[in-house]
């Protein structure tokens, strides 16, 4: 996986430092319990420990083409995004999907969630994304909030699924 530069910010009336960092497998257990902790506020998923680890470990080893980075607070992880690059039509060259970003609940409001997406861009731009895209529930009125203070604009596109 590629390394995303450290990025690290005092964590106001929290005490101690945020770091962001790339994650290794060693943080396997620690982000499959975030996931699952994403994954309970969101209708369309559900926590599926053995699923969420194949999936992060798949990013883990999918090169230069995937992030998976956590922000951590005294050694303990506490927050997780992971992103990957595809090629937008439409930018004519790579853009970076969000997939994951979550932040565990005690460490939300001390600018986890803001260092995690700002690496995130950062490792995006190195690799000529122009344009980082990602999906909200629509219920996380606070995940609105916050991707609205960050600049984050919704679009006129609407999410579709089905299984093959």
């Amino acid at each position: 996986m590629s390394r995303a530069g450290p990025a690290a910010c005092p964590a106001p009336d929290r005490g101690g430092v945020l770091a962001v960092r790339p994650a290794g497998t060693a943080d396997l257990p620690a982000l499959v319990g975030l996931l699952s902790e994403l994954f309970s506020l969101e209708a369309d998923f559900a926590p599926e420990p053995a699923r969420q680890r194949r999936g992060l470990a798949a990013l883990l080893a999918a090169g230069d083409r995937a992030a998976v980075l956590v922000a951590e607070r005294d050694g303990a992880v506490v927050g997780l995004v992971t992103g990957q690059l595809v090629i937008s039509t439409a930018e004519g060259g790579p853009a970076a999907w969000v997939e994951d970003l979550v932040v565990e609940a005690a460490a939300r409001g001390a600018g986890a969630g803001r260092l995690l997406l700002d690496a995130l861009g950062a490792w995006a731009r190195e690799r000529g994304a122009t344009r980082l895209q990602l999906l909200v529930d629509e219920e996380n009125l606070a995940a609105h909030g916050f991707y609205r203070r960050l600049g984050w604009r919704p679009t006129q596109l609407r999410a579709l699924r089905q299984r093959p």
